[in-house]
């Protein structure tokens, strides 16, 4: 029994050791998310500007599931499998990407017909490539457990990007063209970065492909072609809705409004990014961590549920203060935020509950409840945004998104007995909804009844919260980490 629980405890630990390697690497990103969403609201000359920068890089947001066919979910789950070479399965991602980018290359002809595609298609072209080299190079590095490495390309990647954002945008004034060209050179810097400090031609090994192993890796990566292709429609098919359907509305372009939802993600994008940090980490105990699944998945899942809602009231009481720091004619997209942040966080839950499909290999699964929901969400977005304008796109995302985790959530319990308590799950979730409509109606004295409301949510997941901070608390103070904890635990225990 002692044993058992000394294991317990070190997968709880190992897991928070992790998230705290993986949060030193995100930091800086979201460090960068934060300045550069104001940056570009000034850096743009116009709205029109900024928005079509973002339909830009979602069109190579689209194109980058079929050029890695998907490989970069294989990457770590057959590169943490100990009995497979870790050579083979870098030579089969490298070179399924390279062929993927061949087939690319030879649809030019056609492509360049697409809207946009003639003017800024080869940079689409060169970003998509570094895009995927640098997934496979960071997934690569993470199956092998560099997670020290992995902090560092992070740091190094958003410092390059911030960078060569300046420059691109402020010193060469060269627009979508320079906003595009940043990624592609913070991209390219990491993969740099990545091959010199891992040595990692040291796992090309061209003779002697196991042809098998590569069947086993696209049986499970080419369901998530689709899938990735769902998780786009539902996360970048507003901008086009919108673009489409809100052109000339209230004066506003398709692009300007475009513009202004893209905006809207800024602060969202905390929250998604709090939920990578955490997923860099998790699926590496989700994959290893085989005693006691069920339980490990339910108890982590509550943690990590109850600071999202947390997190999701927070940003919703204060979004519209925070928005001021854009340019003014940015500030309405205040708008699109309360439902962005409930999309985000269903996007955060339905990520944690992949790991499940990861785990099992069952990846046409997570093809199947992606594609629910991006149809639901296509059907959704033409409807609410013809009823409630621009804003409609968010409650589509939301609701689609919501879809999918409710499909995750019984196929998790189906899979491996997890469970997620949906009842307090709704209670969250409606007391959000109630918070976002009291914002977006701008009741008298909305501050006070949404910071109330966010307060509550923080009573109602204070447990859960405490959960995550026991874990973090002694691997980030040490002794008094410990201490503290066991003060808490104490007074707890006593009421």
């Amino acid at each position: 029994m002692e044993n058992e629980k000394k294991a317990g405890g070190d997968k709880y630990s190992k897991l928070a050791g992790n998230t705290i390697i993986f949060a030193i690497s995100s930091f800086s990103s979201k460090l960068l998310t934060l300045i550069v969403q104001p940056f570009l609201t000034y850096a743009m000359a116009e709205i029109s500007d900024l928005g079509l920068s973002k339909i830009l890089s979602q069109y190579a947001n689209l194109l980058i599931p079929f050029v890695s066919m998907g490989m970069s979910n294989a990457i770590i789950r057959f590169g943490l499998d100990k009995g497979n070479s870790e050579k083979q399965v870098f030579t089969n991602g490298l070179l399924t990407i390279l062929g993927g980018f061949g087939i690319l290359v030879l649809c030019w002809p056609v492509a360049q017909f697409l809207p946009d595609m003639a003017q800024y298609g080869l940079l689409i072209y060169i970003y998509v490539l570094m895009s995927c080299l640098r997934t496979l190079c960071t997934q690569f590095v993470r199956s092998r457990q560099w997670n020290k490495l992995v902090a560092v390309d992070g740091v190094l990647c958003t410092v390059a990007t911030m960078a060569f954002y300046v420059l691109y945008l402020v010193g060469f004034r060269w627009g979508a063209n320079g906003y595009l060209l940043a990624i592609i050179s913070g991209d390219f810097v990491s993969v740099l970065f990545l091959m010199l400090t891992g040595k990692l031609w040291n796992f090309i090994e061209l003779k002697g492909l196991n042809k098998t192993l590569w069947k086993q890796m696209l049986r499970f990566s080419l369901p998530m072609i689709p899938a990735q292709i769902s998780f786009w429609i539902i996360n970048a098919s507003d901008l086009f809705f919108v673009r489409e359907m809100c052109d000339g509305l209230d004066g506003h372009s398709g692009d300007a409004w475009s513009g202004l939802l893209s905006t809207g993600y800024f602060l969202p994008t905390i929250l998604t990014t709090l939920g990578l940090i955490f997923y860099d980490a998790w699926q590496l105990s989700a994959v290893t961590e085989e005693e006691g699944r069920a339980k490990f998945f339910t108890q982590i899942f509550r943690t990590y549920s109850s600071v999202l809602f947390c997190c999701a009231a927070g940003i919703i009481w204060l979004c519209r203060p925070v928005m001021h720091i854009m340019k003014a004619n940015y500030y309405y997209a205040w708008h699109f935020v309360p439902f962005l942040v409930m999309a985000s966080t269903c996007s955060c839950f339905n990520q944690f509950m992949n790991s499940v499909y990861v785990v099992n290999k069952k990846s046409q699964r997570s093809m199947v409840t992606m594609m629910a929901g991006a149809v639901s969400n296509c059907i959704m977005n033409y409807f609410f945004i013809k009823w409630w304008g621009p804003v409609g796109a968010t409650y589509a995302s939301f609701l689609g998104l919501g879809l999918v985790f409710t499909l995750r959530a019984i196929d998790a319990h189906g899979m491996i007995g997890m469970r997620v308590h949906p009842g307090r799950v709704l209670v969250n979730a409606a007391a959000l909804v109630f918070e976002a409509f009291v914002l977006l109606a701008e009741t008298p004295l909305y501050g006070l009844w949404t910071g109330i409301i966010t307060a509550l949510i923080i009573l109602y997941n204070f447990s859960g919260v405490w959960g995550m901070a026991r874990i973090l608390l002694p691997k980030l103070l040490g002794r008094r980490g410990k201490a503290l904890v066991a003060v808490v635990d104490g007074w707890m225990t006593k009421k």
